[in-house]
């Protein structure tokens, strides 16, 4: 039992190697969608060194206010975000039926 198990354990020793690290790979994107017909308005963009990943993303609230964060990330400072607003919030003074688009057939 006790070989069986010492060549289990160096098995998965060898498959293993302690040392054994990724190398980061840099990398970027970016998109955006803008639909004024839905109302929907958003991006982001992302850039990373393969250590350190910068980006921002920037998206319009349903009370008319645009939302930007910008942001850092790494394994040395962890997540940090800076959130801004531009606008004012606009709120309905009265609230009717949701908008709603019916679909259109095709023949």
């Amino acid at each position: 039992f006790q070989v069986a198990a010492l060549a289990f354990l160096t098995g998965i020793a060898v498959a293993f190697p302690e040392h054994y690290q990724e190398v980061p790979i840099p990398y970027n994107f970016n998109y955006g969608v803008s639909d004024k017909h839905h109302g929907t308005d958003f991006s982001h963009n992302e850039d990373s060194d393969g250590k350190v990943v910068k980006g921002s993303y920037t998206v319009q609230l349903p009370d008319g206010r645009t939302q930007t964060v910008k942001y850092v990330a790494d394994h040395l400072t962890g997540f940090q975000a800076e959130v801004n607003y531009q606008g004012d919030a606009q709120y309905p003074q009265k609230y009717g039926p949701p908008v709603t688009f019916k679909p259109k057939s095709y023949h």
